[in-house]
């Protein structure tokens, strides 16, 4: 007779501290792509990715975890009322993947789960706020987001992790978020680029970082979170945990190092930036593997993720599609890397629910032959297709009806003002004096000039120009 439900207190509180983790990164992302951003547009990019916090959690709790993770419908969405918003789940026997021959599931409240995959939904959307930068009507952005959670990203979670046709028939591997959460993102992002179109000045104009220290700040953040987000992703504090959580590091450092050799070999001088981009270039790529490889296949994973990242960067000037942040470069690539490293170097050897929970095979590399590999391939096929497709004509669809960009005028003086009505930086001189020390003290100028009493000098006809150039 099976025992009675009860509550794994290890679990719970892994999947707690995972789940605080993992909503941090959002506020990191915000930092880091408004470091990358030029100064006139930080807010109006830090404000998509605290909207995402906003609008997601409210669409997970009330449909999207039931369209996620409901009992399966037809292998394309779950059942939408199975843990709708209406519902309470509050009894003992609410515990996450409780059957009638295992009460108690992996001993974590259902709730608690819920809250883990609502931070998951909430990244994904942000990240392809970055593609987008300077030009998005902060509406249009919230319109989006609403309809590609709902169309997309809500239906494809089920794909890879609900039971539905890439996880459930298809049997492609996915740890932690590669297919479901970075090339998902990555296609989207390409989309809404190419519907607003590129900013004015691009690429003629320089559109440099505007704060550096603001993006090593978002990427160790990011980096910090994201041992929530693939070690979390066991659900359970066992070995396979401690695996994703190594591999982790190991392929981030890796990757750290890969980005700025490439920079070291073209520009002979490896930039901050590019450490940070790189990092976030090896967590991108280790996300789909971490739990499914050995650590030496996730040093190789990391280096190539860093070099062929950095490479992939530069794609949109050849192509002409203006990615503002680079999300294509980063994340769709990242993403398709790890995803097809698991056809090289899944193992049974490190963890058995490849053959037994997912009916995946090993890798290429450890005489799997082929057939992993067909299936991730084919995995990140259908997602890409399916979120470029609908990203596309929701973003096309929004541009035509209330308007996605900002009309030139609001881009050129600065999307924050246009949108928000703020500017992340005062610059203005404190009491409208000369803007310097002696002056703002009231001590006069140095170097001999008068102290009181002074006559002032003639004020400027011309206006100063509120703009700062990134």
């Amino acid at each position: 007779m099976p025992e009675a439900p009860t509550i794994d207190g290890a679990n719970t509180t892994w999947l707690l501290v995972s789940t605080a983790l993992v909503l941090l990164m959002t506020p990191g992302l915000a930092l880091f792509y408004g470091g990358l951003n030029r100064a006139k547009g930080v807010l109006n990019m830090m404000m998509m990715s605290f909207s995402a916090i906003g609008l997601i959690s409210i669409l997970w709790w009330f449909y999207g975890f039931s369209v996620a993770f409901g009992t399966d419908v037809n292998g394309f969405w779950g059942d939408p009322g199975a843990y709708l918003g209406t519902k309470t789940f509050l009894a003992e026997t609410d515990l996450w993947g409780a059957t009638a021959e295992n009460p108690s599931g992996i001993g974590v409240p259902l709730y608690v789960f819920m809250a883990f995959q609502m931070v998951f939904a909430v990244i994904t959307v942000a990240l392809i706020s970055g593609a987008i930068a300077d030009r998005a009507k902060f509406a249009g952005w919230l319109l989006f987001a609403f309809g590609w959670a709902t169309l997309v990203y809500f239906p494809v979670a089920h794909w890879v992790w609900g039971g539905g046709i890439i996880g459930g028939d298809i049997h492609a591997l996915d740890f932690a978020g590669g297919t479901a959460v970075h090339i998902n993102a990555g296609a989207a992002a390409l989309a809404v680029a190419l519907v607003l179109g590129k900013r004015l000045g691009w690429p003629r104009e320089g559109m440099k970082p505007h704060n550096i220290p603001l993006v090593a700040l978002g990427a160790g953040l990011l980096w910090f979170g994201w041992f929530g987000f693939n070690a979390g992703s066991e659900l359970t504090v066992d070995s396979v945990a401690g695996l994703a959580f190594i591999n982790t590091q190991l392929a981030t450092a890796a990757a750290v190092l890969g980005w700025i050799a490439v920079e070291w070999v073209k520009d002979r001088k490896p930039t901050m930036v590019g450490a940070s981009s790189g990092a976030v270039a090896g967590l991108v790529a280790i996300t789909p593997a971490c739990g499914f490889i050995a650590p030496w296949a996730s040093v190789l994973l990391g280096i190539v993720a860093g070099v062929v990242c950095a490479l992939a960067v530069s794609l949109k000037y050849k192509l002409g599609y203006d990615d503002s942040l680079d999300v294509v470069g980063v994340h769709f690539v990242g993403g398709w890397i790890g995803s097809l490293w698991l056809g090289l170097f899944a193992t049974n050897s490190v963890n058995a629910a490849i053959t037994d929970v997912v009916g995946a095979s090993d890798g290429l590399f450890y005489g799997g032959g082929v057939t992993q590999l067909g299936r991730q391939a084919l995995a990140g096929l259908i997602v890409t297709v399916w979120s470029f497709a609908i990203a596309w004509v929701l973003a096309f669809v929004i541009e035509k009806t209330i308007g996605f960009r900002v009309k030139a005028e609001a881009e050129v003086e600065g999307i924050d003002i246009g949108e928000h009505a703020e500017s992340s930086y005062d610059l203005s001189p404190a009491g409208g004096g000369t803007g310097s020390a002696f002056a703002m003290a009231g001590i006069g100028t140095p170097g001999g000039g008068t102290t009181s009493g002074a006559k002032p000098e003639a004020e400027s006809a011309e206006p100063v120009s509120e703009k700062v150039a990134g």
